[in-house]
């Protein structure tokens, strides 16, 4: 069965919610409307349909001109077999101690490695992308230097394999938590953890940065995994340092290699030091220290 896509962009998160809501009373009603923040600086946003059949290209333009939108762009998408072609596309990934794999990989596991399973029907946050692979080194980059965590967060977890890794590798003995501010999310964190067997350890948890409440009974965190985007990192930033113990290390990721250095800014303001920066590609990966003082 085909696919059609409807995507367009505009500045601002309010007009994008507002045309999203316009598209979604379109007839043919679409099965799925999307929106997220481009992280490049420009302000803009992207609204994206997603239909069974054709679309209304004359309601999309009369939309696009009410909500001050570039036109949509329609594309149709042939049935594709995506996780037989995510399969195929993703091969396993060392980074480190830690090697992640799908099942059809499972016997290439190498002798002394921290496996981390990772199905490719549950691919967001596999450890490919430049964010995830870069957060995996730091931590394995602090283990090696004699780092040590009672307790860790993973903040904005997806798959939670951060909190696993964490897991693997022996820290967290008093927590670890794996947090989402998407119940799809959550609950594709928590079919990781099971198919992992690190359900007794790992416990994943819906909530939008700190506010849910059992973030901060397991309070302060020697360690806090944020692969998240700039924007949020920014926002959170005196709730990580106050739920970070001292001496505590957070690695910041979901950062452009040009966004990095207010990233830091806002981080070392407030009392912290910067460890040390990784960049693979476009993306940088931050360790930021927690003085003791």
């Amino acid at each position: 069965m085909t696919t059609y896509t409807a995507l367009t962009t505009l500045p601002g998160k309010d007009a994008a919610e507002a045309l999203a809501l316009g598209l979604e009373r379109l007839i043919p009603e679409p099965i799925g409307v999307g929106i997220f923040e481009i992280e490049d600086g420009s302000g803009l946003w992207e609204v994206g349909g997603y239909f069974e059949a054709p679309p209304d290209q004359a309601g999309l333009a009369l939309l696009a001109v009410l909500h001050g939108a570039k036109a949509f762009v329609i594309s149709a998408l042939p049935e594709v077999d995506w996780v037989a072609h995510v399969r195929r596309e993703l091969v396993p990934i060392e980074a480190g101690r830690f090697f992640i794999y799908g099942s059809h990989d499972a016997d290439k596991v190498p002798p002394g490695a921290h496996p981390l399973l990772i199905e490719a029907s549950m691919a967001f946050g596999t450890g490919h992308h430049g964010t995830t692979l870069g957060c995996l080194r730091a931590f394995d980059q602090l283990l090696s230097e004699g780092f040590s965590a009672n307790s860790v967060l993973d903040l904005g977890c997806g798959t939670a394999v951060l909190a696993m890794a964490a897991a693997r590798a022996g820290q967290g003995k008093t927590a670890i938590l794996a947090s989402d501010i998407d119940q799809v999310a959550v609950e594709v964190a928590q079919v990781n953890v099971a198919a992992n067997g690190l359900q007794d350890r790992v416990r994943c948890i819906e909530s939008e940065g700190f506010e849910n409440p059992i973030l901060g009974r397991s309070a302060p965190y020697d360690l806090i995994f944020a692969n998240i985007l700039k924007g949020p990192l920014i926002r959170l930033a005196p709730a990580m340092n106050s739920h970070l113990a001292p001496g505590g290390m957070l690695i910041l990721s979901g950062i452009l290699n040009a966004q990095s250095d207010e990233i830091i800014t806002n981080y070392t303001q407030i009392g912290n030091s910067l460890r040390c920066k990784i960049e693979i590609g476009e993306w940088t990966t931050t360790v930021i220290h927690k003085s003791i003082k």
